[in-house]
């Protein structure tokens, strides 16, 4: 098992087919690509991975799709949030058993626990697992926030040894760093670039959806050749990308660019639509901004 995480890790879609089933053939062969172009991990079953939208059953399927399609060659870390305890442990289990490399972590997202149910909540699932766990840290769909005061305390607890922090504060990542003495590694979210910059060492993201092989790279130039210059440039080549998967679209704008780049993954599941008619032509945009797509005139 892989067991120290670094690099940029894509938080990936989940393939289904016209009929919104799941499509595993497809999602073997995205995996596949994402390997290929050289990302350095993958993160099954995240938001962008629509997990709430899937049975018990099918994210077993797409966990054990991606972790044999991987063959270990990069770390996985099987998304395993849910509102109950019990269930979050279940599902750690499950992603253990079918040889994940670790586990990604949201809190409870509905009963806005207090600091110490989390620690209460955390330190259960810490005893229950054996291989690492990344904790992520995003109030605004979680409606918790994981301050840095408390994933300190977080980081205490055995096999909670990183933190996805997808806020717009880049200085927590500083702080986290500061007040956990080594603890944990952190991650960023959404700032990727800029989380390196303060001392990040990975990138949970959803632009390498589209772009593995670059946003990998921004991380290989920005924190293993401290590179700025070159990282910068190329931070700001992929911008569109991170623009157009912002906000609402981090699912539809995915699945419409992979739709248009020969990487079809199909549709969102409800209540998330596919990408109206009208936004198109910005997915069109900002993949022809970034050399993905050729727009011809007639």
């Amino acid at each position: 098992m892989i067991e120290t995480f670094r690099g940029t890790y894509t938080v990936m879609v989940t393939a289904f087919n016209k009929d919104g089933q799941l499509d595993l053939n497809a999602q073997a062969q995205f995996t596949e690509w994402q390997v290929q172009q050289g990302i350095h991990g993958l993160i099954p079953l995240g938001s962008t991975g629509e997990f709430l939208s899937l049975s018990a059953e099918e994210r077993c399927a797409v966990a054990k799709c991606v972790i044999d399609t991987t063959a270990g060659r990069v770390p996985v870390l099987v998304g395993a949030g849910a509102e109950s305890t019990d269930d979050v442990i279940t599902n750690v289990k499950m992603a253990e058993d079918l040889g994940a490399d670790g586990t990604m972590i949201i809190p409870p997202f509905y009963s806005t626990p207090t600091w110490d149910e989390l620690i209460h909540h955390f330190g259960r699932i810490s005893e229950a697992s054996n291989r690492p766990v990344m904790i992520y840290n995003n109030p605004a769909t979680a409606n918790v926030d994981l301050t840095p005061q408390l994933v300190s305390e977080l980081s205490k607890l055995e096999n909670i040894d990183y933190i996805k922090e997808s806020t717009m504060d880049v200085t927590r990542i500083r702080d986290i760093l500061d007040m956990s003495d080594g603890r944990i590694t952190v991650f960023g979210g959404i700032m990727g670039f800029e989380s390196f910059v303060e001392g990040a060492e990975g990138w949970v993201a959803v632009g390498s959806n589209v772009m593995p092989s670059a946003f990998a790279r921004l991380f290989e130039l920005t924190v293993d050749d401290e590179n700025y210059r070159e990282a910068r440039a190329l931070y700001r080549e992929v911008l569109p990308i991170i623009r157009l998967v912002a906000g609402h679209r981090y699912v539809s704008g995915s699945k419409a660019a992979l739709s248009l780049i020969g990487h079809s993954v199909g549709a969102p599941r409800p209540p998330r639509l596919k990408l109206p008619e009208a936004e198109m032509s910005e997915v069109r945009d900002a993949l022809t901004s970034v050399g993905l797509l050729v727009q011809t005139v007639g």
